[in-house]
């Protein structure tokens, strides 16, 4: 930015908020950008569930707001404190000119400034114009004293504060691009007088040439064919490779990065092929996957040991948990993982399992014949075996087998308990020591 343009802008210092509780931090359409801004960009959500714990304990001091930065002193649990900054790039002596010329031109988005409103509408006419006045993903960049270089619980907690404050004012946001609001509404007055000046007075409007198109006319014209859909691909193609001579700054996982592009490219591929198939539009969309799915998937996937890692400790799991649940994935995707223990809430009593206990209780013919089973609900472990049946939210029975104090999964869910307890006994006596052989193909 050039000189006068830094002399026009200012520091404010805002209070810090006391706690809340039972409420959001933002309620406008352009807090709740801000924060989908932070929660697309951090890549650990632990570090983001702990910045909202500080920010709702009032743990967040008084927030410094000037051209490019936010600062505050955010204290721990264990009270000590630290300096958090949030960095976002500030607009150009270009970018600025473009905006005050879009703004200037309507007045209804400088009343609705004045008023502490953002209209959608501007935001999306100075896009138009080339300016994002909104951050996006890798937008708000942090900076804490703690030493981490992706977003702490310090850094989250500050931007969780400084939504509840854009809320109120979004002027907060144009001082953080370069500007300050006694500095901008005098512009915008002056702009905005030059533009009326310059704008001729509308014309009296002439009568219409024609009485127009009779409807009927219109809705009987033919309608033109959709246009035919994009060709298939075959297979996802091959993601260029990021490295380079000098590491990149701030710590960047290369090989993360790399196999995230891989994996996108890779279900890319799929759903344009479940696209185009037969029956497409008809057919009902799968649910989407939680947090924890998505991580799974992503383990089961092959990524680097760093990056697996890195999975864990973002669903604030353990290695071997995460190793479990990816076993499970490969025999079954999401059905499977919700026999895994914490793998998801308990799935509701319906019909479906109410008949799954009914087999059970009649999968043998005799007593003999019957295993001394031991449990209640939905995990039943044959006594002195070592191996159990744990009952999914579809109704099928999954096998499972104990090594080294874990349980594992070891085979697909079968509808009858006496199949599925046939393969965990098969995965039991081919096991001679070690861990459990690795599972079939994932299921989609």
């Amino acid at each position: 930015m050039s000189g006068a343009a830094d002399e026009a802008a200012e520091e404010l210092v805002l209070a810090a908020l006391p706690p809340i509780a039972g409420r959001g931090f933002a309620a406008t359409w352009w807090g709740l950008s801000w924060l989908k801004a932070l929660e697309d960009t951090a890549l650990d959500t632990a570090r983001l569930r702990q910045g909202r714990r500080a920010a709702r304990g009032g743990a967040v001091g008084a927030v410094s707001v000037r051209p490019g930065r936010l600062t505050a002193v955010v204290r721990d649990a264990d009270g000590a404190s630290y300096r958090a900054d949030v960095l976002l790039r500030r607009l150009t002596d270009a970018e600025w000119d473009r905006l005050l010329r879009t703004v200037a031109g309507e007045a209804g988005h400088i009343a609705a400034l004045l008023d502490r409103d953002m209209p959608s509408q501007l935001v999306a006419d100075a896009e138009a114009a080339g300016v994002e006045l909104l951050p996006g993903i890798g937008d708000l960049d942090p900076e804490c004293e703690c030493g981490e270089w992706d977003h702490c619980a310090h850094t989250a907690a500050l931007c969780y504060q400084v939504a509840r404050l854009l809320d109120t004012d979004p002027f907060l946001l144009l001082l953080l691009r370069g500007r300050g609001e006694r500095g901008l509404t005098d512009e915008l007055q002056r702009r905005s007088a030059a533009h009326a000046e310059r704008t001729p007075r509308a014309a009296p409007a002439a009568e219409p040439a024609s009485p127009g198109v009779p409807a009927v006319e219109v809705w009987a014209e033919a309608v033109p064919p959709p246009p035919a859909p994009p060709p298939a691909v075959g297979s996802p193609g091959t993601v260029p490779s990021l490295r380079t001579d000098t590491p990149p700054e701030g710590g960047l996982d290369v090989g993360a990065l790399e196999f995230i592009a891989q994996d996108t490219a890779t279900r890319a591929t799929r759903l344009l092929a479940e696209a185009l198939a037969p029956g497409h539009a008809a057919s009902v969309p799968p649910a989407p996957l939680s947090v924890w799915e998505d991580a799974v998937r992503l383990a089961a996937g092959g990524p680097p040991a760093a990056v697996v890692g890195r999975l864990a400790r973002g669903c604030g799991r353990t290695p071997r948990a995460l190793e479990i649940a990816v076993r499970a994935w490969g025999f079954g995707g999401p059905a499977a993982l919700a026999t895994v223990d914490g793998g998801r809430e308990t799935a509701p009593e319906g019909p479906e399992r109410r008949r799954a206990r009914e087999r059970l209780a009649a999968a043998w013919a005799d007593e003999e014949s019957r295993p001394a089973l031991r449990g209640t609900g939905d995990h039943w472990t044959v006594v002195g075996k070592g191996i159990q049946l744990r009952l999914g939210p579809d109704g099928r029975w999954w096998p499972y087998r104990k090594h080294a104090g874990h349980w594992w999964p070891t085979g697909r869910g079968e509808r009858d308990p006496a199949a599925a307890l046939a393969v965990a006994r098969a995965g039991a006596d081919d096991d001679v020591g070690g861990r459990p052989g690795e599972p079939g193909p994932a299921a989609d």
